[in-house]
């Protein structure tokens, strides 16, 4: 192993042979650069995030900027599509260790979304890895040999479309520092990246393709369009190499959507109805709102008002201007039983159908064994690459209060047992480094788990009444969670139950869940337990 010493003004762990294969000078100078030029400003625009939700706190509601009207009602198109973003029916999503990435590659669908976000328990070594795999999936060049069964994994004729999503601009990156501070999570994830691949990109006649989560306004997204521009310009690329796919998956960004294509009018691709984060945005941005909350998690669907309006004005913004409307996840996992999986299919195909008859233009599975169904709806059932000629014109008259409207459903003792259930063995995967888990036949990732915890808060803060007659307080929801906890310790076994760390997550569980103001995200005090 060779002396390695980070640039001046760069402190990170450089014992690590990855470290030494990912960090050249230039890339370590260019992170440098980066971070001191926008971290200042990232941090003004968290400050300016909590300012908003404030005035929500106090009574408020979210509705659409009267600022801003004149980017609503003026007609303007984004930069033109490259042709390979113009074609995605079907995106796989999940993290990136080395199987996963060969195995999303190989898949029989348009795009994969390499995510360092919510499927992606953030470890130290995790990051690394996952950057390696995708800079050797770039290149053509990723093998791999399971230790476990002994098969090997390799690339098939690679005709899948790599899409990476970086961390959200409120996460950080602890082992990393830019002047004794620590940098934007976001801000790593999004130069390595560029720097590892962009020039093996180029010479495949790409660009360098992002998805970005979590934005709530549209001066967010005014700042990650001056990060890609300063980047072009650093390297001396064209306007446009690097674009991007916002996520819709909070709910003040849904007020903002014009604005939010505006802004990145050159390096825009597409909005994305990222759905689940969207439920917990419902549910975290109207926390104080006691007749905005939320039933069973099961019961909240697409098929419901506020979800339907906020599916259909999304895809109305962005064929008005020329972007791609992505649908949202099916979560299911195929069973190996005949008749169960019958059934989970027939979900899917129904889900995917509403989406697709909204005129989204593509939609996303966590499971490669969904892909035939989905394909039926979303490839055999369109004419064409998307359905950018859609524009359902009654969408243009959906106003706040149908984003907003609450949705009816009972709050059950069942629903109640299960979310803690899931969201006990979802931090315990997460703060043990997995951060796309398989529970109860569904792909968990951290915006379900941000689901299950958040609706019990919110029911202990407005006193909800369960189906069993029972008022949702702190001490019933430490009954459930210690009878719960010895239900899940019976289902993994004592050893994974140690392996797991399932000890820290029920603390970290009863911490976020029974304290008297909501955490923001469940990761921010979970990252502090990871390594």
């Amino acid at each position: 192993m060779t002396d390695f010493k980070p640039v001046a003004g760069l402190t990170m762990p450089t014992s690590s042979a990855l470290v030494q294969a990912l960090f050249t000078p230039t890339t370590q100078q260019f992170l440098v650069t980066l971070v001191r030029r926008f971290r200042p400003q990232l941090r003004q625009l968290l400050l300016q995030r909590s300012e908003r939700q404030r005035a929500i706190d106090n009574g408020a509601l979210p509705d659409f900027d009267a600022a801003t009207a004149g980017i609503r009602s003026s007609d303007w198109q984004i930069a033109p599509l490259p042709k390979d973003l113009q074609k995605r029916r079907l995106e796989i999503t999940g993290p990136v260790d080395r199987k996963m990435v060969i195995n999303a590659l190989n898949a029989d669908v348009d795009c994969y979304m390499a995510d360092f976000e919510d499927s992606q328990s953030p470890t130290w070594q995790g990051l690394l890895e996952g950057q390696l795999n995708l800079r050797d999936a770039n290149r053509g060049a990723i093998s791999y040999d399971d230790p476990t069964s002994g098969k090997h994994y390799s690339l098939n004729d690679q005709k899948v479309l790599l899409i990476a999503r970086v961390r959200g601009l409120h996460l950080p990156e602890k082992h990393v520092l830019v002047d004794d501070d620590v940098i934007p999570g976001a801000l790593f994830d999004f130069a390595l990246y560029f720097c590892l691949n962009y020039e093996q990109r180029k010479q495949r006649g790409t660009g360098v393709y992002y998805y970005l989560p979590k934005l709530e306004h549209s001066d967010e997204s005014a700042w990650w369009a001056e990060v890609f521009s300063f980047t072009e310009d650093y390297f001396v690329q064209q306007r446009g190499l690097i674009r991007a796919t916002v996520l819709i998956e909070t709910l003040p960004a849904v007020f903002q959507m014009d604005e939010i294509l505006y802004v990145l009018r050159q390096h825009i691709a597409a909005l994305n109805c990222g759905r689940w984060d969207y439920i917990f945005s419902y549910i975290k941005t109207l926390k104080n709102h006691p007749d905005r909350v939320l039933p069973d998690r099961q019961q909240v669907t697409m098929a419901q008002p506020f979800l339907r309006a906020y599916s259909r004005l999304l895809v109305y913004t962005c064929h008005r201007r020329g972007a791609l409307a992505m649908g949202g996840m099916a979560a299911l996992i195929p069973s190996k039983d005949a008749a169960a999986n019958a059934q989970i299919l027939a979900k899917v195909r129904a889900d995917k159908e509403l989406e697709r008859d909204n005129g989204h233009d593509g939609t996303w599975i966590a499971h490669p064994g969904l892909a035939a169904t989905v394909r039926e709806v979303f490839v055999d059932g369109l004419d064409g690459d998307n359905q950018l000629h859609v524009l359902p014109g009654d969408a243009a008259a959906i106003k706040a209060d149908e984003l907003l409207k609450p949705c009816g459903g009972e709050r059950s003792e069942s629903g109640m047992r299960s979310n803690i259930r899931v969201a006990l063995q979802y931090i315990a995967a997460w703060i043990s480094g997995k951060g796309c888990v398989p529970i109860y036949g569904l792909m968990e990732d951290a915006a379900t788990a941000e689901i299950s915890r958040a609706s019990i808060w919110q029911w202990i803060k407005h006193q909800q009444a369960l189906d069993n007659g029972e008022t949702v307080t702190v001490a019933l929801f430490r009954r459930y969670l210690s009878e719960e906890a010895q239900v899940v310790r019976t289902e993994v076994g004592e050893q994974r139950w140690q392996q797991e760390r399932f000890d820290d997550a029920l603390q970290l569980l009863d911490d976020i869940t029974t304290a008297e103001q909501l955490t923001e995200f469940l990761t921010l005090p979970g990252y502090q337990l990871l390594d």
